[in-house]
């Protein structure tokens, strides 16, 4: 009574692109509530994600996929639920990345960025986004994002540059920004600072240099060791511990610079570990993290020995204009000759490197623009503490406090031309600068024209923390922003919570005087099969795009949202994803059921629904499943939920119902309409609550049993409480859940005994080998479960594969039947008579042939031991060999007792 036929196979290179453009055509990533069009509500509360903007230059990987299909997931969820859904998407200009793009496309051509200028610079790398920018973005479609694209944004967008502008200046006005010299994480490669997210740290082989430092004026000496030897030249204090026996006799002395012999301080300090190295310390406040803190602490000079190529400066005296590497290994050589040197060990160094460039980063004194990061970090510390942001998971809440208690000034310029410029200008005349929103044409103290522009670029860090509210609007107060802001969730790795989600909490609180978002939830990362980190020396990345076009999108999704929990790192292996394709492919072959099922539907039911006990149970369970996956959704656990999903759908609908309904619909009559309802809606819902996880197969199945339901002259309806079906699955109604009205419990209890009487039987089936599909007599003795039992026996005689006639269901027997194996489960006895569970002359044959393999065994295990293997071999070889002789002679005595019976 249905025209709809599927193909056999769900093929999802035909479906995806074609499903993804019905969706965006059909306007349904725009928010339902929207303040630009007619009919807005503001009393509506929206749902609102900000996406991780993605730098322009980048190409999809895990990371990517792993985000994108978790927050299509919550978007997804909550636009079914009828809830106002925006997910604003956007890219990062991704400062460092993309001028190294395209200073090697100039490389190529024989040119440098010095040579043709920062305007050109700058408009070579505008041609180079438009022509590759929008890769990511095609791929992160593929994915099925379910974006709102009209309000797609850039870093670099008029308006977005406004807001940082309008940041900066506020800051500035605030006294929160100012410039300086500090120790920063120095690029000598790219000649920028940058920021520690850029910098990756890796275990090397190195070497610990010891060397004496002599006190001045005596024969005695301090000895230190360092990893670093060319630092000795900005060192400007020798400390040790202030209770170390060793050296307390030399605090307050003074040491010797090797070969500069410039005097420096021998200071005592509580941070210096007495158990590493020699004991005592070289500090060198313009090289080392560390010691800038000791030297701010004991009011040291600083000295930066090396400039922004990594050359030594006239600081380092006849060292000065080596490279830093050239200049450790002649400082050493020289003070070898000296008598300077101890020794030297291999030692596992931690290196720092640079993430773009692979260079070894330098930790220098250089003076750049920094925000007074304290008062910022207080805030979004309390905003985190009362309440008002809930960190997912909880443990996460400690990270961020540490980091943030302990936090320092931020580095927020960069000596790049690819970014947001720092709007401030140097007066040529008074010397004042003048910080401005808008590019000024005089200097705001003097007058003057002569005005020159700061050419540093602000860390893309400042414009991402902005990305909540300024792709909304700000500083504007548009209908967007006053609608929209703030957000609902941040989503993203565990890894960038300080870097980027701390900043945006700072940054909203500062400027909107609101929280960004009422809740972040992190994901883990993602590892190989065996949990090792995925890198490209160790060929284990696997490529989310060769997966997509081999498996199909659905597939990884779904791998990557079920293997996931908050907060915790999850394997991937493409044998799951594989796994995962084959449970479209299910899904797929039970909607052709059901929707072939509608072919032998009944017009109409004469009479009110009778449900069977399969029925009432496939009803209760998936009630109960409608609760727990909403229970676990409001508590982000997004992938129990799909797991729990998946195993209804294929453990209980698939496996149990189907096979079922297919009895059922073969009655006819009004058990064929009912089941067939029953099938049609329960796929529904199915389709529903896997929706966010798969969205493709879902959807274009859902089509199909849609128009297949539509079509049939019963107008089945789908599980939800308008009973009409909606324009698309992806604007269709939530499952939501209903209350248990006290036939569930006892429905579900009765099915499962069916289920467990049928594994018992099944099992019984498979020890004694019986041919699948021959037909068997059972005795069931089921106590007070009789009548219930009984009233199930077309079930189980078909599912358990019995002789229909053959068998008995009763309540006790008196006594045990002869010549049967048996089962017990739940208070019922299983009996099958051996007489009937196997074809006599097929199992005779069955046993002469592993007679005679064992046999076979035996003869040559005997051979083998009767000849000069049991006097050459070793004892415990021969040991074993014996023991296996004596086990298939056993075998063989046991399989000769049954074939003469």
């Amino acid at each position: 009574m249905t025209s709809v036929q599927l193909a056999k196979t769900y093929d999802f290179n035909a479906a995806e692109q074609r499903v993804y453009e019905m969706w965006e055509k059909g306007g349904y990533f725009r928010p339902s509530n929207d303040p630009n069009r007619a009919g807005f509500d503001p009393s509506i509360k929206p749902f609102v994600i900000s996406i991780p903007p993605p730098n322009v230059t980048g190409e999809l990987h895990l990371g990517h996929a792993m985000f994108v299909s978790m927050e299509d997931l919550m978007i997804r969820y909550h636009r079914m639920k009828g809830i106002p859904t925006l997910w604003v998407p956007g890219s990062d200009h991704a400062g460092i990345a993309t001028q190294l793009q395209v200073e090697k496309a100039l490389a190529q051509e024989g040119a440098t960025r010095d040579q043709i200028g920062r305007e050109a610079f700058i408009q070579r790398t505008w041609e180079w986004k438009e022509k590759y920018g929008g890769i990511i973005t095609r791929q992160i479609r593929r994915l099925g994002a379910s974006c709102d694209w009209e309000r797609e944004r850039f870093t670099l967008d008029d308006g977005l540059s406004q807001a940082v502008r309008e940041a900066f200046v506020r800051l500035y006005e605030k006294g929160l920004i100012y410039r300086g010299p500090r120790l920063v994480n120095w690029s000598p490669g790219l000649r920028t600072a940058v920021s520690d997210l850029e910098v990756e740290y890796r275990e090397e082989p190195g070497t610990l240099y010891y060397f004496k430092y002599c006190v001045q004026g005596s024969e005695d000496f301090i000895p230190v060791a360092t990893t670093r030897p060319e630092t000795i030249l900005g060192d400007t204090a020798v400390a040790v511990h202030p209770e170390d026996e060793r050296y307390r006799a030399f605090i307050g002395k003074t040491a010797l610079v090797p070969m500069l012999n410039r005097a420096i301080p021998v200071i005592a300090d509580e941070y210096v570990d007495r158990e590493f190295g020699t004991g005592a310390l070289k500090i060198t406040p313009g090289h080392d993290p560390n010691d800038y803190r000791i030297g701010q602490k004991h009011n040291l000079a600083v000295i930066s020995v090396l400039d922004e190529n990594a050359r030594v400066n006239e600081a380092g005296g006849p060292y000065a204009g080596m490279e830093r590497f050239e200049a450790r290994e002649r400082l050493w050589e020289d003070m070898r000759s000296a008598g300077l040197v101890i020794k030297e060990e291999p030692y596992t160094l931690n290196v720092p490197r640079s993430q773009r460039g692979g260079e070894i980063i330098e930790p220098m004194i250089s003076t750049q623009w920094f925000v007074k990061i304290e008062p910022l970090a207080q805030a979004a510390l309390a905003a985190v503490r009362d309440g008002r942001i809930r960190i997912v998971p909880e443990r996460f809440t400690k990270v961020y406090y540490n980091w943030l208690e302990n936090i320092e000034d931020w580095c927020i310029s960069r000596q790049l031309w690819w970014g947001h410029r720092i709007p401030v200008w140097y007066c040529g005349a008074c010397g004042e600068v003048t910080v401005a929103r808008e590019d000024p044409t005089a200097c705001a103290h003097c007058g003057s024209e002569k005005l020159e522009q700061d050419p540093d670029v602000l860390d893309t860090w400042f414009s991402s923390g902005l990305w909540p509210f300024s792709t909304l609007g700000w500083p504007e107060q548009t209908p967007d922003l006053k609608y929209f802001y703030p957000t609902s969730i941040m989503e993203t790795g565990y890894d960038i919570l300080f870097f980027w989600v701390a900043r945006m909490i700072m940054w909203g609180l500062e400027f909107t005087g609101e929280v960004p978002f009422h809740t972040v939830y992190l994901h883990g990362l993602i590892r190989d099969e065996h949990g090792q980190k995925m890198s490209k020396s160790k060929g284990n990345v696997v490529d989310p795009l060769l997966t997509m076009d081999e498996l199909g999108t659905d597939a990884l999704r779904f791998t990557l949202l079920v293997g996931s929990s908050p907060g915790n790192d999850m394997n991937l292996s493409l044998d799951k994803v594989a796994a995962n394709r084959n449970f479209a492919n299910k899904l797929w072959n039970a909607g052709r059921f059901v929707i072939g099922a509608l072919e032998n539907a009944p017009a109409q039911a004469d009479a009110a629904p009778a449900w069977t006990l399969a029925d009432a149970w496939i009803w209760g369970r998936l009630r109960n499943l409608a609760r727990e996956v909403e229970r676990l959704f409001s508590n982000h656990q997004y992938g129990e939920a799909g797991r729990q999903v998946y195993d209804f759908f294929w453990g209980e609908l698939a496996d149990w119902y189907v096979e079922i309904a297919k009895l059922q619909m073969a009655e006819g009559g009004d058990r064929a309409y009912y089941s067939a309802g029953t099938l049609v809606q329960v796929m529904d819902a199915c389709l529903r609550l896997l929706h966010p996880f798969t969205p493709f197969v879902t959807e274009e199945l859902w089509g199909y049993l849609k128009e297949a339901a539509q079509t049939h002259p019963a107008g089945f309806a789908p599980f939800n409480r308008s009973k009409v079906w909606e324009e698309a699955l992806i604007v269709a109604a939530w499952l939501e859940p209903q209350a248990d009205e006290g036939w569930e419990a006892q429905a579900v209890a009765d099915f499962s005994l069916v289920q467990e009487v049928v594994r018992a039987i099944r099992n019984l089936r498979a020890e004694k080998k019986v041919t699948p599909g021959r037909r068997i007599p059972a005795i069931i003795a089921a106590g007070e479960k009789q009548g219930m039992l009984a009233g199930q026996a077309r079930t189980i005689t078909a599912l358990a594969f019995l002789d229909a006639e053959q068998t008995r269901i009763v309540d006790n027997l008196a006594e045990k039947p002869s010549n049967t194996v048996s089962n017990v489960v739940a208070g019922v006895e299983i009996y099958l008579p051996l007489a009937g569970m196997v074809d006599a002359e097929a199992e005779q044959a069955r046993l002469a042939k592993e007679l005679a393999d064992a046999e076979a065994q035996i003869e040559r295990l005997e051979g083998l031991l009767a000849s000069d293997f049991a006097n050459k071999a070793p004892e415990a070889l021969v040991t074993k060999e014996r023991e296996r002789l004596a086990m298939f002679r056993a075998t063989a005595e046991k399989l000769r007792g049954q074939i003469t019976g």
